[in-house]
């Protein structure tokens, strides 16, 4: 059993997630933000290019520690910088530096100046319950700020503050900790979930969750916008405006998903006390160029991870299994290895009989191979 991406394991009991909600900050409030994002995509900069200088005239990185040792001379140089909370410019410091351990472990490509466009939110590490009251939002150098909480949270338990500027909107995000629920002592119920691409889910129950294709639903539209885009001049008003209104196709089409994997996810783990899915490298599956973007548009990691940390929380058992042959292999008990392609979705065993559907018959064998797993563990 593992924790979803983005939900990490900080002490006993105790998992890290994260609520997004609006924010509805005054002009002035709005203008002290853009100056803070300003001047710290300045101080990001200029540490890359100190960063870049020192290797070439000596031979050796400057590490974090350095160039934040460096903060406050820096402050006294550029006394603009007071206005910036101090714990705001050492998270830019750590984005720089969290930037070049991906290059060196080459989960990215060498860290890039950044635009304006390119550096719109800000870290607050260590948040303080006192930074929230009613529907407000405590952001230090900046004040109370609106904010649109739509769903309860305990204030206690919020470990950092990051405010976004995204596609004219503003949102803040709250990595808060929380206790799971105890796991159930008693499985009722179990499924097997297979994940795909004609249809989302297909479950060892024979139920089927569709794939809605919300990409392909708005290709026409982000390929007509792309177009207008590519013809507008660099640097003008109507390129602007465009490329705002190509980010509002990309941001609907991720909700829309986002709403209907939350819904899955949901239904899911209120009908079944224990899930047993593939562990699937999903990023490895990516680079096969002919099935990447359907792979994208269907979500299959945020899927997962919105069935475990769901689960997590409700006391309820996720297990992950490995994939091989689960399409293959007959779930009657036979132990046949049906080869078939793709192209074929109906599985028949020469030997028992068996004819099921391929997704259907894959679920089921998941559900053995997580049943067998658990029986093991416990």
């Amino acid at each position: 059993m593992r924790l979803s991406k983005g939900t990490s394991k900080t002490k006993e009991n105790e998992t890290v997630s994260v609520l997004r909600f609006r924010l509805n900050p005054t002009e002035e409030q709005e203008q002290k933000l853009f100056h803070t994002f300003y001047l710290c995509r300045k101080l990001y900069n200029q540490a890359l290019e100190e960063r870049v200088a020192y290797y070439r005239e000596k031979g050796i990185s400057i590490r974090y520690t350095g160039q934040q040792n460096h903060l406050p001379a820096w402050k006294q140089e550029h006394p603009e910088y007071k206005e910036v909370h101090s714990q705001v410019l050492q998270n830019v410091l750590q984005r720089l530096d969290q930037a070049f351990v991906n290059f060196f472990e080459k989960r990215a490509k060498f860290p890039k100046f950044k635009n304006k466009f390119m550096f719109r939110s800000i870290t607050y590490p260590q948040a303080r319950d006192t930074y929230f009251h009613e529907n407000k939002v405590y952001l230090p150098k900046i004040g109370w700020v609106r904010m649109m909480a739509h769903l309860p949270f305990d204030p206690a338990s919020v470990k950092m503050i990051n405010v976004k500027f995204h596609d004219g909107k503003w949102y803040v995000n709250l990595t808060y900790g929380t206790e799971a629920v105890a796991l159930l002592t008693e499985i009722q119920n179990a499924v097997g979930i297979d994940l795909g691409l004609l249809s989302l889910i297909a479950t060892s129950d024979g139920e089927f969750f569709e794939n809605p294709k919300w990409l392909q639903k708005s290709e026409k539209r982000l390929k007509r916008k792309q177009r207008q885009l590519s013809r507008k001049k660099k640097g003008s008003k109507n390129r602007e405006k465009v490329k705002h209104e190509l980010g509002h196709v990309h941001d609907h089409v991720a909700n829309q998903r986002k709403d209907h994997l939350h819904k899955v996810s949901r239904s899911l783990v209120d009908c079944y006390d224990l899930i047993c899915m593939e562990d699937l490298q999903v990023k490895g599956m990516m680079k096969n160029h002919r099935l990447a973007k359907s792979i994208a548009n269907a979500g299959w990691g945020r899927l997962t991870a919105y069935i475990e940390y769901k689960a997590k929380f409700a006391g309820k058992i996720t297990i992950k299994v490995p994939p091989h042959h689960t399409s293959q292999l007959c779930s009657s008990g036979c132990g046949t290895i049906v080869k078939k392609d793709l192209s074929v979705r109906i599985h028949k065993c020469p030997a028992c009989g068996l004819e099921i559907n391929r997704d259907v018959n894959a679920a089921i064998n998941i559900l053995h191979r997580g049943l067998e797993i658990l029986q093991q563990v416990s």
